[in-house]
């Protein structure tokens, strides 16, 4: 799943896929590089300017249908927390809503279901959309991502979504402290276990920054890290900057496992 912010203020790019024209290359070259799903984001994840249902729309829907036109095969997702730009971005060609706030709008899985799409379900502890957590503490973060995801997986079954169309996400970083998101990345294998394809949503995100003490412009080798773990334990979705060395980290995890025969095999057969 590649990331193809159409924001000004993101925290990894600063804007550069804001225009139209830089953000069409930008989905091309995610697809060229081997993104199975590319997922739009209209608002910035963080805190920062404010961004109504107006300015949100105009920055998804006409590209999501410029999308679907240019790339008919390409499943596409849009990260938004709010059911009117869910329903709005579907008429246009989407595919996949990303809930990033946790069901924080209830009607968007009513949404998902009547669309006939799918939906990723996300912990985030409760906290609202654009806020940073404080202070948050949990007994067994594991655990309680577990229990949340799975009343919210239930929920959207009980609006008409086909379970096979509901994606979960711990969501590393939201509502948590790095110390939380790597308990969740070691506890993988336990959501996995629940027979729901696990999404993980890694790339240059603050807990791997922390923990190697290094500025977002230095944080691939950390997600590269995180992201090999994270396919070994199970995880089947990985939301992506940088397509190609991901997939070639999932290739070489894949190999590894024996769910993959290398590209080549010549060594020692000569």
């Amino acid at each position: 799943m590649a990331i193809i912010n159409r924001t000004p203020d993101s925290f990894y790019d600063a804007g550069r896929t804001f225009a139209d024209d830089r953000a069409l290359a930008a989905v091309d070259a995610a697809v060229a590089a081997g993104a199975d799903i590319v997922d739009i984001g209209g608002v910035k994840a963080g805190p920062g300017a404010e961004v109504d249902v107006d300015e949100e729309l105009n920055r998804t829907v006409d590209f999501v249908a410029a999308i679907r036109e240019r790339h008919p095969d390409v499943v596409i997702s849009v990260d938004t927390w709010r059911h009117e730009v869910g329903d709005a971005v579907c008429r246009a060609g989407a595919d996949l809503i990303n809930d990033a706030w946790g069901g924080y709008d209830t009607q968007l899985v009513d949404v998902a279901a009547a669309r006939g799409v799918g939906i990723v379900c996300t912990h985030t502890g409760g906290a609202a959309p654009r806020t940073r957590p404080h202070r948050v503490e949990y007994e067994d973060a594991v655990g309680s991502v577990l229990g949340f995801l799975a009343l919210e997986a239930s929920r959207a079954e009980a609006a008409g979504i086909p379970p096979e169309r509901i994606l979960i996400d711990p969501g590393h970083d939201f509502g948590k402290n790095t110390r939380h998101s790597l308990a969740v990345t070691r506890g993988l294998d336990r959501l996995v276990a629940t027979g729901r394809p696990v999404l993980v949503s890694l790339s240059n995100k603050d807990f791997v920054g922390e923990t190697l003490d290094v500025p977002v412009g230095e944080r691939l080798t950390g997600t590269l890290a995180a992201t090999a773990v994270s396919s070994w334990l199970g995880a089947r979705v990985f939301r992506v900057h940088e397509v190609r060395e991901t997939r070639e980290v999932l290739a070489m995890v894949q190999a590894i496992a024996g769910d993959r025969a290398p590209a080549v095999a010549r060594r020692g057969l000569a």
